[in-house]
């Protein structure tokens, strides 16, 4: 009963591409702020909320865009 996210990924494939940005993104307000929001995905996950997870992804992903 793994819920996915319409591109098919599942919440630890998603993740592990948001991890990978972070990781080549540089220092800044910005990281700071994904970090945030990536930690808060983890805290989903572990609870397997994935739909809190995927939004907290996102928000991650777009606050190093």
């Amino acid at each position: 009963m793994k819920e996915q996210q319409s591109s098919g990924q599942s919440a630890a494939e998603k993740m592990k591409t948001v991890k990978a940005a972070w990781d080549k993104a540089p220092s800044g307000p910005k990281k700071e702020a994904a970090l945030k929001h990536y930690q808060a995905a983890e805290t989903a996950h572990k609870a397997k909320n994935d739909p809190d997870c995927f939004k907290s992804l996102d928000a991650a992903t777009k606050a190093l865009n």
